[in-house]
Order: C-alpha cells, then sequence, then structure tokens
C-alpha cells in the first residue's frame, strides 16, 4: 500500500487497538504488530512512526515484554506510551521503580510547550493515568517534558534522536488534548502529510484486488450486512461480473432478512445466489451450548457449503470474506488474548479449497466501512444497517438452539429495533439488539403462574466497536418495548437491559 505508514507495537494494554484508531482519524494509516517483530521486519515496512503501548508488566521484573535496544537506533521517531514510556527508559538505561503513591484515572498536568508533542497546547491539562511504577531515573540524553505532583517524568523526550514518552493514554478521550498530542507527533515529529482517506484507500484496494484476482473468480459469502455488502461492492469494482455472491440463510437471521437481503442484492450487476441451508445448520447446531463451539461449527458449514456452491458455479479461485479489523484483533494475534473467535477468522478449518482468502475490509474498523460504503456509492439504509455477527441468532440465544428459541427472539428482538426506529434514535444506539438468556424466571400473567424466559437487551454507543458504553434509551421507551414484547410476544415474562461497557463486557454475549 502506498500510503505513510505508522506501526504500533502491542505491549498488551487495554487501550492499544483505540490507539491505532486514533492515529487514522489524525489521517494516518497504522496498524498493531505484536512487540515480537523483527527489527527486518520493522525496516520491511518502512514506518515513518513507531508507537510503543501500554501494558499491564513492570519492565523490570524477568519475565516483562522487551524490545531489541537497537530499534531506537534505526531513526525512526518513536512513542512510547505509559508501559511503553517506562520500556523506552528502562532499555536506555534509565531506572523504573515502584512508586510510593500509584495514579489512577483523571490527574492533573503541567507540560513544558517547548516539547513537540505540545506545541500549540496549554501548559496545564487533565491527563488519564493508569500506573504503579513510574521513571525513578532518566536515560542518558532524556529531558523531563511534563510532570504531576507525585509522576517526575510524566512526559520525557530525546529531541536528536526523536524519541518520545508519556506516562498517560493520550489515545483515551479522559487526557485533554490527547488527539492533539498524537497528532503533534505525527505531523511534527515523524512529518506525516495525512495520506490516508477513504477515497485513496477505495481505489488503492481495487487496484490491489484486480493484481491478487488477475482474471480469476471470486465467491462471497454476502450476508447483506454492512461489512459483506461494502466487500462486495470493492470486488464489484474490481472483477464485475467474476464476481460471485452466495447468501447463506442458515435459519439464524433476523425477522424477514432473509427476503430482504434477496430483493436488494438480486436486483444488482453481480451473480447473486440464495441458499436456504436452515435445516442443515441447526442438525449440525443441535445440543450444542458452548459459544466458541456454535461459532466454530458454523465457520466449518459456511465453508462447506461454499465449497459446494463453487463446484456447481465452475472455477471459482477465491473466497472472498467481509473480515474487519476487529474481527482480527479480537480474534487474537500474536500475544493477544482471544477474546472470542469470529466465523470468518478463528473458526476457519484448516483446509479450504479456494486458492486463496480475499478480505479487502481486513485493515478497516466498523466505522471505517461504513465511511468507505458511502464512498463507493452504496445506499444510506444498507450502510446503516444494524450490526450483525455471522453466526446470527446462533450467539443471541444463550445455550442450545431450537428453532422455537429463534421465532421467539426474532420476534422481540424486532420490537426492539422497530421501537428504536419510531423514537427516532436508531443512529444515536449505534448497535442494538435483544438476547434470549437460559434463565427462567417465575411471572404473573392473567392471574395465572408462568415460568418463562427472561429477555435481555443489549444497546451500545460507539465510534469504533473497539470500546463502547452502554445507550441511555430513555426509561419511557425502554417501558413501552417491556410492555410490547411481554404481550406480544410467547413464552417471555421478564425484560432486563444490559447497562455494562466495554471492557469489561464485549457488546455481543457470547
Amino acid at each position: 500500500m502506498a500510503h505513510q505508514y505508522v506501526m504500533v507495537l502491542d505491549f498488551g494494554g487495554q487501550y492499544n487497538q483505540l490507539i491505532a484508531r486514533r492515529v487514522r482519524d489524525c489521517g494516518v494509516f497504522c496498524e498493531v504488530h505484536p512487540y515480537r517483530i523483527s527489527l527486518e521486519e520493522i525496516k520491511a515496512k518502512n514506518p515513518i512512526g513507531i508507537i510503543f503501548t501500554g501494558g499491564p508488566n513492570s519492565v523490570y521484573l524477568n519475565d516483562s515484554p522487551k524490545i531489541d535496544p537497537a530499534i531506537f537506533e534505526l531513526g525512526i521517531p518513536v512513542l512510547g506510551i505509559c508501559y511503553g514510556t517506562q520500556l523506552m527508559a528502562y532499555s536506555l538505561g534509565g531506572e523504573v521503580a515502584t512508586a510510593e503513591k500509584r495514579e489512577y484515572g483523571r490527574t492533573e498536568t503541567e507540560f513544558k510547550p517547548s516539547c513537540a508533542l505540545f506545541k500549540g497546547l496549554p501548559e496545564k491539562g487533565i491527563t488519564w493515568m493508569s500506573h504503579t511504577d513510574y521513571i525513578s531515573k532518566l536515560p542518558e540524553g532524556f529531558e523531563v517534558t511534563a510532570y504531576t505532583d507525585v509522576c517526575p517524568v510524566a512526559a520525557m523526550q530525546n529531541k536528536e534522536k526523536k524519541l518520545y514518552g508519556i506516562q498517560y493514554h493520550p489515545e483515551v478521550s479522559h487526557t485533554e488534548n490527547g488527539i492533539a498530542m498524537l497528532k503533534n507527533f505525527l505531523y511534527e515529529v515523524c512529518g506525516a502529510v495525512g495520506d490516508w482517506s477513504m477515497e485513496n484507500y477505495a481505489a488503492t484496494s481495487v487496484q490491489h484486488l484486480r493484481d491478487q484476482i488477475g482474471e480469476g473468480t471470486a465467491l462471497l459469502a454476502l450476508s447483506g450486512g454492512v461489512d459483506s455488502s461494502v466487500a462486495a461492492a470493492l470486488l464489484s469494482k474490481a472483477i464485475g461480473k467474476r464476481l460471485h455472491c452466495i447468501f447463506v440463510d442458515h435459519g439464524l437471521m433476523r425477522k424477514n432478512e432473509g427476503d430482504e437481503v434477496e430483493s436488494v442484492f438480486s436486483k444488482m450487476d453481480i451473480n447473486f445466489v440464495r441458499v436456504n441451508a436452515k435445516d442443515r445448520f441447526l442438525a449440525k447446531l443441535a445440543g450444542v451450548s458452548d459459544p466458541e463451539t456454535k461459532r466454530k461449527i458454523i465457520g466449518e458449514e459456511f465453508i462447506r457449503v461454499f465449497e459446494e456452491e463453487a463446484k456447481k458455479i465452475g472455477a471459482v479461485n477465491f473466497l472472498a470474506q467481509g473480515t474487519i479489523y476487529p474481527d482480527v484483533i479480537e480474534s487474537g494475534t500474536g500475544d493477544a488474548a482471544v477474546i472470542k473467535s469470529h466465523h470468518n477468522v478463528g473458526g476457519l478449518p484448516d483446509y479450504v479449497d479456494f486458492k486463496e482468502i480475499v478480505e479487502p475490509l481486513r485493515l478497516l474498523f466498523k466505522d471505517e466501512v461504513r465511511t468507505l460504503g458511502l464512498e463507493l456509492g452504496l445506499p444510506e439504509f444498507l450502510v446503516w444497517r444494524q450490526p450483525f455477527p455471522g453466526p446470527g441468532l446462533a450467539i443471541r440465544v444463550i445455550g442450545d438452539i431450537t428453532e422455537d428459541k429463534l421465532d421467539i427472539l426474532r420476534d422481540a428482538d424486532y420490537i426492539f429495533r422497530e421501537e428504536l426506529r419510531l423514537a427516532g434514535i436508531d443512529r444515536d444506539v449505534h448497535q442494538y439488539f435483544a438476547v434470549l438468556t437460559n434463565m427462567r424466571s417465575v411471572g404473573v400473567m392473567g392471574d395465572g403462574r408462568t415460568y418463562d424466559y427472561t429477555l435481555a437487551l443489549r444497546g451500545v454507543t460507539t465510534t469504533d466497536f473497539m470500546t463502547a458504553d452502554w445507550a441511555r434509551i430513555p426509561y419511557d421507551l425502554l417501558e413501552k418495548i417491556s410492555n410490547r414484547i411481554v404481550n406480544e410476544v410467547g413464552h417471555i415474562n421478564r425484560v432486563v437491559y444490559d447497562i455494562t461497557s466495554k471492557p469489561p463486557a464485549t457488546i455481543e454475549w457470547e
């Protein structure tokens, strides 16, 4: 890719993907890599800057993540954040020790405006701290550029070598002017020109797909969701009619969704086929309760269906998928933890009967995918369709899956989505859905005792789907939704609302 490039090295902190997202917001392309990446790989990628992330370890312990100090001699600007700053200091001969007083949360900080990171910014402000250790002795050639009442080195720099460190987290919204500080590093220190945009990405990606696929053909798993729809639009521009879009109706879709998908995509200038495979998927999922097992079963069955459809179509060289960057990250990369396997990442079987897998959105966050969709001319109603996981309602029915449970959930979920739309807040709540729990409780309906399911409603607000806050849906609206669900949908006698953020929870329940 011809864009300028910034590399984020992951040391296990909770905000690492958010750092990459913020860099992209500043108009610079960025990717996350494990800290064990070799110097040769770093040189080959030719980054204009490197960012060390935070992490939970103490740098002076033997088993804590380390970096080859030669990285600081490459002539590439480096910004350390939290643990990354302590690692920089420790690796270059400084000292890191346990602080007498820990710093967590909002902290008043004083900055030296002579430092490039703080150019044009106030000399005092609030930063978001999260550390027990601190830099007790600076490495040779470094100077302090920010401090707090209890942290003598809240920021440091070696201006000559373009090495910078900050003890706090500029990537979170709690840090005042944090994004401006990142932008200063990118533009004032690294010499960024801001060549990352969806317009540029679309043109570059289309050309890349043409080069990758050549005269071959591609088969795309088209669900009608945002990701696969944008992938289809990109591939259509790249290879036209040589794209075959297969919509696998696995019987786990939302209410009326299968018919809606067919009505939209059957009219497009693509080869569209709908495969009704409900019985096949439900048979495979019968009696399965574990969410990871569900995902893997669905992922493998998707591949098997595609193989069969490919043979019907004829020579198909590539399998295309709408995988996006959070899918890749949450499925685990390098030393990162597997949060959950995604059907098109962690759930794929080892053997795939295609020449290669094509993932044109693999580098993009969800909001970038939407922006790209509009750039490609897709209609707004399609671009803003509610996110829906590949495994569908299989991971929104907690426990084992039956057709009766799916029907209950479809009706309840439809009411929830309809009421948010009628209230005019469906764009304000970035993802919302219902979950049929496997918990049953006692209720009273019509003077009689009931023992039925508890339904959970989930609504979140987010910009990147890596972090999310629970949506403050008005109580009166929640009451209306609850009343409708209990009165109109059988076998539900209790409705609850999930008020957990991400982290510690994920957006989906499974």
